[in-house]
């Protein structure tokens, strides 16, 4: 996996090339559609090879990482097709599963192989600017393979190229990798920024007094509004059965609130003790923080 092809050099595909741009026998190509993104990753000289043509990227190239949104990679790989080698991995970094798999396993099946790959390390930060050579650095990765379709040698490719970059792997089914990711990472997100506008809604000079806790647990609301949606709506059904779980618990509890009383008090204790001991026998974080670790 010498010659690697990274289709977006956004945020993670950047963070990609700033990991790999000195390794020893590794050419890094990198493919962008708008002229100055191509532009941008030239002045930085972090590849040898940058281009707005997929053919000069994808032709040679036996590792094809897609690092475009999850909406555009059956285009993308479409337009693609005519230049990949038949031995060439393809996998990506989406964080929902199940919509690209059933796109992409078709369409590259006894054309290349694939398997679908999702880092646990994104950012509230986004673009090449924010990318970074230690970003995967202790981070999980989850690959998903399919059961009985997935080539085993594409699970081992992508196993050894995503522990280069420092990751930890763990394996899950396309869906099962949607209802975690929906419960870990997307209703986080929905949550911070449903926070964000409640302040806004009931008291907007409350932001005023912003301190170190409100700012941490609303972090991940400074994401990309275009690119979060798309991921909501990509994951909508798997994220809307958390959702509603989540208000369930919240309704409950205001209602234990009104309630008032030493048998309110005993219910938010209980509340906050069960929370306290799952946060609290999380497995530490050693790389630093980003949006979906």
């Amino acid at each position: 996996m010498n010659r690697i092809a990274i289709l977006g050099p956004g945020l993670l595909g950047g963070s990609v090339a700033l990991a790999l741009r000195n390794a020893p026998d590794t050419e890094i190509r990198l493919w962008a559609r708008r002229p100055e993104a191509v532009e941008q990753a030239r002045a930085l000289d972090i590849a040898p090879i940058v281009s707005s043509t997929l053919s000069k990227v994808i032709s040679g190239a036996n590792l094809v990482l897609l690092c475009v949104p999850v909406g555009a990679m059956e285009p993308l790989v479409r337009e693609l097709l005519p230049f990949l080698a038949s031995d060439a991995l393809v996998t990506d970094v989406g964080s929902v599963k199940t919509p690209v798999c059933a796109a992409l396993t078709p369409l590259l099946k006894n054309r290349a192989l694939f398997i679908g790959s999702h880092p646990m390390a994104g950012s509230e930060k986004a673009g090449l600017a924010a990318a970074r050579a230690d970003l995967f650095q202790n981070a999980v990765c989850i690959l998903t393979p399919e059961e009985g379709v997935t080539n085993p040698r594409a699970e081992s490719l992508a196993r050894a190229f995503w522990e280069r970059l420092g990751c930890r792997l763990r394996t899950l089914p396309p869906p099962v990798h949607d209802e975690v990711c929906a419960l870990i990472s997307h209703l986080p997100h929905l949550t911070a920024a449903a926070l964000v506008n409640t302040v806004s809604s009931i008291l907007p000079e409350a932001f005023e007094f912003c301190g170190p806790g409100f700012r941490d647990t609303t972090r991940v609301a400074a994401g990309l509004p275009a690119m979060w949606s798309e991921i909501l709506q990509s994951n909508r059904a798997a994220v809307a059965g958390s959702l509603r779980t989540l208000i369930d618990i919240l309704q409950h509890t205001a209602s234990v609130l009104e309630t008032g009383g030493s048998t309110s008090e005993m219910h938010l204790e209980k509340f906050l003790a069960e929370a306290k001991i799952q946060r609290d026998v999380l497995q530490p974080c050693t790389a630093k923080p980003h949006a979906e670790a």
